[in-house]
């Protein structure tokens, strides 16, 4: 994990994060590796992800294979 001091920028939540602000996450856009942070603490850290590893969170989001 990265400290998310301005390190990262063009951060963007998804359309598809609920209202209600309880699970959203921002990535940021324009990078070689794909940085994400929860947009409740846009202050905390930042995960750093390769292309492929967020390919593969993204494929077990949509299928519901990550465990609770």
């Amino acid at each position: 994990m990265h400290s998310a001091e301005h390190a990262f920028t063009g951060w963007y939540k998804s359309s598809y994060s609920g209202a209600n602000q309880g699970e959203c996450l921002e990535v940021a856009r324009g990078h070689a590796t794909i940085p994400v942070r929860d947009s409740k603490n846009p202050n905390g850290p930042v995960l750093v992800l390769s292309t492929d590893g967020w390919t593969a969170f993204v494929t077990a989001v949509k299928d519901g294979s990550l465990g609770a």
